[in-house]
Parts: structure tokens; sequence; C-alpha cells
């Protein structure tokens, strides 16, 4: 059990400090490394509560999808860093003291509820136990309702963004597919008959 709390605590202090790496570099392939190490470390901590498929969907997902793809996009585009490193002291004293509201907002709110004395360990499950089936139960027995909800909340978001960012511009030239088919022989060309003409000498 003592070895299981340290390390817990040894995982969550490097999550935090990857987690604040994440936000303060100004490189973003390096934020995008240190949240690769931020997504490894929470899936630590998810293994330590028995969370199997949780840790590994986190780490086959994030980090072995939408990481890679997003480490990919940002080293082919040409990205000016010089914007990037502008105004990052300017707004720091900002950040810093609405961070510092939150982590009071945080403490006031989880403090007193948290910790070992208060929170049990989990109880230990059997060798059978499938954590996959126990969260199937939950998302589609008990809270299906909530859970097909988000699904249609999440359907609706994606059908704005696209029907946002597919804007027609006006420079632009667009094919009309329904016009091309619609074109019959005598819309694509025409004959012109011409009476032949003698060159003049």
């Amino acid at each position: 059990m003592i070895t299981q709390s340290v390390l817990f605590y040894v995982l969550a202090a490097i999550l935090v400090f990857a987690s604040g790496m994440v936000i303060s570099v100004r490189n973003p392939v390096k934020a995008a490394l240190w949240l690769v190490l931020a997504f490894f470390t929470s899936a630590g901590i998810w293994l330590l509560l028995e969370a199997e498929f949780l840790a590994i969907t986190l780490v086959l997902v994030y980090v072995g999808a939408v990481m890679v793809l997003f480490l990919f996009v940002v080293m082919m585009l040409d990205i000016n860093l010089a914007p990037l490193r502008e105004g990052f002291t300017r707004y720091l004293p900002i950040g810093l003291v609405i961070g510092l509201v939150v982590v009071i907002e945080i403490s006031f709110m989880v403090g007193p509820r948290f910790g070992l004395d208060v929170i049990a360990a989990p109880a230990a499950h059997a060798a059978d136990y499938s954590n996959t089936k126990e969260l199937g139960r939950l998302l589609y027995v008990d809270y299906v309702y909530p859970f097909e909800l988000a699904a249609v909340i999440l359907v609706v978001a994606i059908i704005a963004a696209i029907a946002l960012t597919l804007r027609k511009k006006r420079w632009s030239k667009y094919v009309q597919v329904e016009e091309q088919l619609k074109a019959t022989r005598n819309d694509r060309f025409r004959i012109v008959k011409m009476a032949p003409e003698k060159k003049k000498h």
C-alpha cells in the first residue's frame, strides 16, 4: 500500500509538471511532446485505479493517433515561432493570478474531501473482473439517456463546425458537378458552316 501511494504521488507530480510545461513552452512541437508525457502519466494513474481499459484507450487513441497526427501537422507547417514568443512575459502575471484563483477555488471545493484518510482506496477486484464490461454496463444501462444525449450534442457540434468552416470564397472557382451532368452534346460544341472565302491577291 505504501508503494502504491508513493507511485501515485510520483505520477501526479510528473503529471502536474508536464501539464505546466504544455502551457508554458513556446515551441508547439515541444508542447505536444510534454502533452504525450502527461497522457502517459494519466494512464499510469488509471492503472493504479484498476481502470486498465481507460488507460490503454488513452494511450492508443490520444498518444498513438491524435498526438501523432498533431505532430505531423505542426512539423509539416512552416510556423513562424517569433509571434509565439511575443507577449508571453506581458501576459504572464495575469495568467499566474488566474491560475492561483483556480487553485484556491479547487482547494475550497475538493480540499476537505480529498486524501487517503477521507477517501478509502478502491477495493481490489477478482482476477475475472472486467472493467470494460463494467464501463459498458454504466454507459448503456445506468446512464444510457445521458450518453445518447451527449452523442447527439456531439453530432450537432460536428455539423455546425463543418457548416461554419465550409464557406465559399468569392475569388475561388467551384465546379458544379450537377451542371456538368446535365450538359448535352449540343451544349458542349457547335458546328458552324461558313462559306469558303478566296484570298485576294
